[in-house]
């Protein structure tokens, strides 16, 4: 699938950037209960952060740029540190003194599987459009993120409903394809936040609880995927937007519907349940393999299945990125495993 101009090249990341104080415990306890703390690691995190890691594991060679705030502390020395690692372009990652950098206390319990976060906001409040600069980047695609958890962007910026659709309008000026990135919120809070950001968007990538909260239906999100309303709120949030491909990703597979109306679906990898540490990151790993994918001109059935495969390979850790391999190989290793009966 071919979007944007050929000439440019690359990735600009932009928004949430913090470090995740990541922890396995074998359940997660109840009030007043004590918990053995199992394993700890202290990494990157926020979805600038991780789509721009995993893009650069997935391929050393491409250009990945970052737009965030962090504190002077411990924690924002951390971040740069980690960004100079993987090969990030992190003149546009800027400091502050003002504020403590955004820090995420992120539990997962290995008997579930599933993962639990306990933020400071901290430079995160302090965010604004302002920050963003695309006067200078040859950058391709922009992956924004995370509408509900910066103040100041999702407050209304000059005549904007909110300050996501003020960079994102400023994103499309410069010549990017513009996509965005959500969290676990309120469902009338993602409808609130993201609805007006829906003209601005080329592309969309969500889970199956965001497409419904996007579409205003009440779903729950402890229940089971339930593909047929999902499907149905796809269309419509496609319909009500300017997006040429959206994809929603879910355990058992994912789906993408084109603005012709194409439909593409592919079951996820069967990950043997000894290899999964933590689910941390997963999404942002479906993004970066579906988005890279589309960067390199595959087709949208490529995209799904690198989508998955880079999935797949980040649940091997308790931290979001550290374990994306080249995307070549994270094809072989989800072969290798095989994938789950068709959805």
């Amino acid at each position: 699938m071919n979007l944007g101009l050929k000439s440019r090249k690359g990735f600009i990341t932009g928004g949430t950037w913090c470090v995740d104080h990541n922890k396995l415990v074998k359940d997660w306890p109840k009030e007043e209960e004590v918990v053995e703390i199992i394993e700890e690691h202290i990494r990157g995190g926020g979805s600038a952060c991780n789509l721009a890691f995993d893009l650069k594991r997935l391929d050393p060679s491409l250009p990945v740029s970052t737009i965030g705030l962090v504190g002077e502390d411990e924690d924002g020395r951390h971040l740069f540190q980690q960004a100079l690692e993987v090969g990030l372009e992190t003149k546009l990652l800027l400091t502050t003194t003002i504020v403590k950098t955004q820090k995420t206390d992120a539990y997962t319990a290995s008997s579930s599987g599933r993962r639990t976060h306990l933020y400071f906001a901290g430079t995160a409040e302090y965010l604004t459009p302002d920050h963003f600069d695309f006067s200078q980047t040859n950058a391709r695609f922009l992956h924004l993120g995370l509408p509900g958890v910066h103040d100041q962007l999702d407050k209304p910026w000059d005549q904007d409903p909110n300050g996501w659709v003020t960079v994102l309008k400023k994103a499309k000026h410069a010549g990017l394809v513009t996509n965005l990135e959500l969290c676990s919120l309120p469902a009338e809070k993602i409808y609130e936040i993201v609805t007006p950001c829906l003209q601005f968007l080329d592309l969309l990538i969500v889970n199956d609880f965001e497409i419904c909260a996007i579409a205003g239906m009440d779903v729950n999100p402890s229940q089971p995927t339930d593909l047929t309303v999902c499907e149905a709120a796809a269309l419509e949030v496609l319909n009500s937007g300017k997006m040429q491909l959206l994809a929603v990703h879910f355990p058992e597979g994912a789906f993408a519907i084109t603005r012709q109306g194409n439909i593409f679906k592919k079951s996820s990898v069967a990950i043997p349940n000894e290899e999964i540490i933590g689910t941390n990151g997963a999404g942002d790993a479906f993004a970066a393999g579906f988005l890279y994918a589309l960067h390199e001109n595959m087709d949208v059935e490529t995209a799904i299945r690198l989508g998955h495969a880079t999935a797949a390979t980040s649940v091997r850790g308790i931290g979001t990125s550290d374990t994306v391999e080249s995307y070549k190989r994270c094809l072989e290793i989800a072969d290798e495993w095989g994938w789950r009966d068709a959805v």
